[in-house]
């Protein structure tokens, strides 16, 4: 019997360059969000489809494409008294270079909700507080 050598195939350094754009933008940023705790008994709160990630540096703006435990615009969701309520929003990917990021509300009325700089990590999950 003969000795076979088996070689790992390689892929050239262009089409690998061709195919990045493609990869990223299959990346999703996932955003855990805590609505503070009130003591109102009807407090109402929702999500609007127009609600992005930008990036502080390339102005790259990152689109909502799915929300957890929580309405999007026009419903409402109702938040029980006294208790922290904590929804999730998934996002299309950010660019590559991105290392500070702010979560906005774009809405066209008052009551839009901002979170500014957050600080990209490797993992892409994050925790913040609705204020």
């Amino acid at each position: 019997m003969k000795a076979t050598t088996i070689t790992k195939p390689s892929i050239a350094p262009e089409i690998l360059e061709a195919i990045q754009p493609a990869v990223e933008e299959e990346k999703q940023v996932i955003v855990h969000c805590c609505f503070a705790a009130t003591p109102s008994p009807d407090m109402l709160i929702r999500i609007w489809p127009s609600t992005v990630l930008i990036d502080e540096h390339s102005g790259h703006r990152s689109s909502l494409v799915h929300h957890e435990n929580i309405t999007l615009f026009p419903y409402w969701t109702l938040v029980p008294p006294f208790a922290d309520f904590w929804f999730t929003l998934v996002f299309t990917g950010l660019p590559a270079g991105c290392s500070y990021f702010d979560l906005k509300e774009e809405i066209p009325e008052a009551g839009g909700f901002h979170v500014p700089r957050i600080k990209r990590n490797k993992s892409d999950i994050y925790r913040v507080k609705i204020t």
